[in-house]
């Protein structure tokens, strides 16, 4: 597979009514290579959701360029997404939302089973919603997005608003699942500590408009990271960072 590739030369949101016009990223460069963890760190506002928007092609106004990667037979790349909120159809059962993203001969391929099982839900299939704890919603998001095959995952904070117990409970089945189903993954967030317990590398942004700050690579096992001082220890390499790429 191909590497994703992000030059980002200037994302403006024009001037609406009495606000004037945003500069929200500038000169906005970095590369992730096949099968790369990558956590896209810097402070709320600072342009991370809206770099994700144009990496997945949902906000095409912008001066750049986008080299997505594709796996060898695909005509064009799979991205998967994960946002804030898990966007689950209340109408739609556990299974329904996960399948909403297959097409009928994908569906029949027992993708939706194994990834009930990963993530324990399967005696939840057919539940909607409104029955689900927040963090089993959040459950139903990953499955969902690893139900394609994606050859890009894109993650916007997905454990943001979780009690820390349940967020970190989460992060541990992010990468149980990531690990048997590799993907090249780039995740937001503004928390060091998630970035330190979960990313290969981590891109650190400056203020809006957003911009390469410093790129840290973390060589921890991931194995070694469930303690404490050692996530302390990362985190203090993360917020101390070379200036440069």
């Amino acid at each position: 597979m191909s590497e994703l590739a992000i030059d980002i030369r200037l994302k403006r949101f024009p001037a609406v009514g009495q606000a004037s016009a945003v500069t929200a990223i500038k000169d906005l460069r970095f590369a992730v290579r096949s099968g790369e963890f990558i956590c896209l760190l810097g402070p709320s506002g600072c342009g991370k959701t809206t770099s994700l928007n144009i990496i997945a092609g949902l906000d095409r106004d912008f001066e750049g360029t986008i080299a997505l990667p594709a796996a060898a037979g695909r005509p064009r790349p799979v991205i998967g997404y994960v946002f804030q909120t898990p966007r689950l159809l209340p109408w739609r059962t556990v299974e329904e939302n996960i399948a909403l993203v297959l097409d009928p001969a994908q569906a029949r391929t027992g993708v939706i089973d194994e990834l009930l099982r990963a993530t324990g839900l399967a005696d939840f299939r057919h539940a909607y919603p409104e029955r689900l704890s927040v963090g089993m919603t959040r459950r139903v998001a990953l499955a969902r997005a690893f139900a394609v095959a994606p050859d890009l995952l894109l993650m916007d904070e997905p454990f943001v608003s979780l009690d820390e117990p349940t967020a970190e409970r989460l992060r541990g089945l992010l990468l149980e699942i990531w690990q048997a189903r590799p993907t090249t993954v780039l995740f937001v967030t503004h928390d060091t500590r998630e970035a330190a317990r979960l990313a290969d590398r981590v891109i650190v942004l400056t203020t809006a408009p957003a911009s390469v700050q410093a790129i840290v690579a973390i060589d921890t096992p991931r194995r070694d990271r469930t303690e404490p001082e050692t996530i302390d220890r990362i985190r203090r390499q993360i917020v101390q960072p070379k200036p440069g790429a």
